[in-house]
């Protein structure tokens, strides 16, 4: 084993950043062999047998590709869960779980009974407030088909209850339905700054789920608002990740819409990140 790791490190060293080599490393360690960093750390390797070594060499030469290492395992960890994930979901940040958590915290004052998650993907912001708040009902709604079957095999494995339907969250015709808090993480990077994105994102997660034109890069967040002003109880809360260039923009949107007490938080990389706003 610590010749397959030495050859993994030297393999992988032009295609991913060290920090980035090792974390990929750690993590394959425990979720194939079982192996915490501190075994690593103290040497407790084992022999590998053939298949594993075949299995090995199959996942670094994906992992040269570019490919995640989340696909490659079809899972991923979250908030404290183990979501699975296939390509046509987004690899949750831990951006969007500083959000659940912002949402978690505050749900003990806002007494909401009902949640919905508009484009929910793996189901991981609506699949992990549904764990935490047992007591509130929980949809998600994705456009995408292949999103659903993924977030409605997550409510399965975890044995967490929620709905997850198909809708488009720009369609003119959204349905008459009401809900205390409504939360978003939409597609918000802009088309020009594909220049600057990792080849592993680009080539290998959904690009309907990330990317918006550089002449609408508020088309989601216009649309959502639009459709809270009305699907929100009073009082009701709407919640949204954002794209760090656009926080300012966001605020004067929801503010423009009706919508107060917006508040605005960076994340813990200190770039504006997620808004609150409150119902009228």
């Amino acid at each position: 084993m610590k010749q397959a790791i030495s050859c993994f490190r030297s393999r992988l060293q032009d295609v991913y950043p060290p920090e980035e080599v090792r974390a990929i490393l750690y993590c394959l360690l425990e979720k194939l062999f079982h192996l915490t960093t501190v075994d690593v750390c103290m040497g407790k390797y084992r022999t590998l047998s053939a298949e594993e070594r075949r299995e090995w060499e199959k996942i670094t030469e994906r992992l040269q590709k570019g490919e995640p290492v989340q696909y490659i395992l079809g899972e991923t960890d979250f908030c404290g869960r183990t979501f699975r994930l296939t390509r046509d979901t987004l690899i949750p940040r831990p951006e969007t779980a500083e959000l659940v958590r912002w949402i978690l915290d505050d749900a003990s004052r806002s007494g909401a009974r009902s949640v919905l998650d508009i484009g929910t993907g793996s189901g991981c912001i609506a699949l992990s407030l549904a764990a935490e708040l047992p007591d509130v009902s929980v949809e998600g709604w994705d456009i995408s088909e292949g999103a659903l079957q993924a977030a409605q095999a997550n409510s399965r494995l975890l044995a967490v209850p929620a709905t997850f339907r198909r809708q488009d969250a720009l369609a003119p015709d959204l349905p008459d339905v009401h809900f205390d808090l409504i939360v978003s993480n939409p597609p918000y990077v802009t088309e020009s700054e594909r220049a600057g994105m990792e080849r592993n994102v680009l080539e290998w997660e959904p690009a309907a789920a990330l990317f918006v034109p550089d002449d609408d890069p508020l088309r989601f967040y216009r649309a959502i608002a639009c459709f809270a002003r009305r699907a929100l109880t009073s009082g009701g809360a709407l919640y949204f990740e954002i794209n760090r260039a656009y926080g300012a923009e966001v605020v004067r949107l929801l503010e423009d819409m009706g919508f107060t007490d917006v508040e605005l938080r960076k994340d813990l990389s200190g770039n504006d990140r997620m808004i609150k706003a409150i119902s009228q």
